[in-house]
């Protein structure tokens, strides 16, 4: 307290206390930095997200939007060069809503992962690869029951040199069934093709 008191002595020799200004300028510019505070958090408030209030949903280019029916698990059958094998897809949409990820061969060690998304308002995808590389590719092409994606040159692999899948077609033959075929490339060149239908399991 005596920091916060200012002690005189009268001519009478009795010592006479006066508060410290200081002490309670400090005090009232501390209170008044408090309530600025306060009233920037109340008026930023109506700009900051409500906890429960649900994110808008996502809107996708329109070939986005028709990747978005494949969400759930699909079963097929493709010959890898070790005979016809039966194997298990599995499609989520994640991030938000924003991409779709594929999974081939789910659950095995063969397991690959393609993310489908857009970029600049048009659909591509990035195909994470057993080659241990990820070929990215743009959509080219696509019509009513179509997508055709190609390779985007951009992606960062040397396409004359890395052995890797250069292109993709899906087909959406119905609600419960479609067909992919994936074109594998070789020092620049196509190699062959790897098709296959997958089916949709239902619950």
């Amino acid at each position: 307290m005596k920091g916060n008191m200012n002690t005189q002595n009268s001519s009478s020799g009795t010592s006479l206390t006066f508060p410290n200004p200081l002490h309670y300028a400090n005090r009232i510019g501390r209170r008044a930095r408090t309530l600025y505070l306060l009233g920037a958090l109340l008026l930023a408030a109506p700009a900051l997200p409500a906890a429960d209030q649900p994110a808008k949903p996502y809107q996708g280019s329109p070939e986005f939007e028709r990747m978005k029916a494949l969400v759930g698990t699909w079963k097929g059958k493709a010959d890898m060069g070790q005979g016809p094998m039966e194997f298990t897809v599995e499609y989520r949409l994640v991030s938000g809503g924003s991409a779709i990820e594929e999974r081939i061969f789910a659950g095995t060690p063969k397991e690959m992962v393609t993310m489908y998304h857009d970029q600049n308002g048009k659909l591509a995808l990035t195909h994470y690869c057993m080659l241990a590389n990820r070929p990215g590719m743009l959509l080219k092409s696509s019509d009513a029951k179509t997508l055709k994606f190609d390779f985007d040159p951009a992606c960062g692999l040397d396409a004359k040199s890395e052995m890797h899948m250069h292109s993709l077609g899906i087909t959406f033959e119905d609600a419960d069934t479609i067909k992919q075929d994936w074109k594998l490339f070789e020092d620049g060149k196509a190699k062959d093709s790897h098709p296959f239908t997958l089916k949709r399991v239902k619950a």
